[in-house]
């Protein structure tokens, strides 16, 4: 019992100290020793816990996933300094009309993080955009972090089937699955999450029309301002993003399937392991050179321009690996077997255990992509070993895992949902509770909803 509750508080003070805004990089391996401290007592070898087992779960995550973070973030700033992401939002709100400002900017981020921009880049995008619309429409200023979120932290994140964002390439590792996984189930839960996020967020506008309140007195900078008349061609802007989908489906589904990878035992892996995070990170790498190459002479200092995408991977990298290494320490407590234990005898099913558990450790680490690696590098072979008794697919396994790391991650002291506000030039009490209703509520209500239908047709 003892070690339980030195495991929340340690879990709680890392949550705090995050929301105040310390560097998880400094915080967490702290943190993870105090933790081992509190919980074993001085007899601890600290040193070797930090070297041997944090920096080995760190650099794990690295080694993993640093490619994947580099080729993204070459693409959200190639696509960024072309203005390719500002025609596509430009694009779409113009299509639907001023008078849909919420489904606009939430169409817009969607698509710009389907195409693979990332969370953090799309605010920046999206932001300037929402406040020209919202304010034409005196709706609210506090109801653009909600769209936003609606729009790049659920569904595209991590539901929708061919999503290279980090959530849905994680699992591919772990159950031999592609971005593609479980379409259906991805296709049913996008819909849902959609459809119950703008049904809350035109409801929160109707209702501030009725009580009169309008866009709001908010200074704003005139930096942010969009010139409209340099956007290039939609068709070109979306060229990237095609490429991407395509190339993906091309490797995943045809072309990995063809090779023979028995080459790869000397490498100590399995094709089915690695072929779905090489397909996403070739697609991501061709469309980075279609983008360099078609604006090469367009964008002032291309040196510049890729040496700000690379730096911009670092950080986000860091955190996520920061996390997988304070989670490696919490998993070599004896403490961690009690609470595996209990998610395990929470049910039999491993698609509620595994729904559970990801969800639960998401929401401690704050960290979609690092609670859904602590999780799947402790329980995935347990989960599959589960699952094939029952018959269950892998890629349902997959589709599960990924919906449920988009739950709980987006508390207060999330990264995204801070730097958004911070963006937005609003705080936690202007527009929190609307992200936690887009990006915390309904993806777990959804989840249960695909958890619950997915468990009926197993057992019936």
């Amino acid at each position: 019992m003892f070690s339980i509750i030195g495991l929340i508080l340690s879990l709680g003070l890392i949550m705090f100290l995050a929301y105040k805004g310390y560097s998880t990089i400094i915080t967490a391996p702290i943190i993870a020793l105090l933790t081992l401290i509190v919980t074993t007592g001085f007899k601890s070898h600290l040193m070797a816990s930090y070297t041997e087992v944090y920096m080995s779960g760190f650099a794990s995550f690295v080694k993993n996933y640093f490619p994947l973070f580099m080729t993204g973030a070459l693409f959200a700033v190639l696509m960024e300094k072309a203005n390719y992401a500002k025609s596509i939002s430009h694009f779409i709100t113009e299509r639907l009309g001023r008078d849909k400002a919420i489904l606009s900017i939430v169409l817009s981020g969607a698509l710009l993080t389907y195409g693979g921009v990332s969370l953090f880049v799309v605010a920046f995008i999206s932001y300037p955009i929402a406040r020209t619309l919202f304010k034409e429409a005196d709706i609210p200023k506090r109801l653009i972090p909600g769209c936003i979120a609606l729009g790049s932290f659920t569904f595209t994140m991590t539901a929708i089937p061919g999503s290279p964002e980090i959530q849905n390439v994680i699992p591919m590792k772990y159950f031999g699955t592609d971005a593609f996984a479980a379409p259906m189930i991805g296709i049913i839960a996008s819909l849902l999450m959609l459809g119950l996020g703008m049904l809350y967020l035109t409801n929160q506008a109707k209702k501030a029309r009725l009580n009169g309140e309008g866009y709001g007195n908010h200074i704003e900078k005139e930096s942010e301002i969009v010139d409209i008349k340099e956007l290039p061609n939609i068709f070109i802007s979306i060229f990237p993003i095609l490429i991407i989908f395509t190339a993906n489906i091309f490797f995943s589904k045809i072309y990995y399937p063809l090779i023979d990878g028995t080459y790869l035992e000397k490498f100590n892996t399995t094709l089915s392991s690695v072929s779905g995070t090489w397909s996403v990170i070739i697609s991501i790498v061709i469309a980075d050179l279609f983008l360099v190459i078609t604006n090469f002479k367009k964008i002032k200092n291309i040196k510049r321009v890729l040496n700000e995408g690379v730096n911009n991977s670092f950080l986000p990298l860091l955190n996520s690996s920061a996390i997988v290494g304070y989670g490696s320490v919490i998993k070599s407590l004896a403490v961690f077997s009690t609470i595996q234990n209990f998610v395990f005898n929470i049910s039999p099913n491993p698609i509620i255990s595994e729904a559970l558990s990801v969800n639960l450790i998401c929401g401690l680490t704050a960290s979609a992509s690092g609670g859904l690696t602590i999780t799947l590098d402790a329980l995935a072979p347990t989960y599959l070993k589960m699952a094939s008794t029952l018959g269950i697919s892998p890629q349902i396994l997959h589709r599960i895992a990924s919906l449920a790391c988009g739950g709980l991650d987006t508390l207060p002291h999330n990264g995204a949902v801070i730097t958004t506000l911070a963006i937005c030039g609003l705080t936690h009490k202007d527009s929190y509770k609307d992200i936690f209703i887009t990006s915390v509520v309904i993806p777990i209500v959804v989840t249960a909803i695909i958890v619950i239908g997915v468990s009926l047709s197993v057992y019936i």
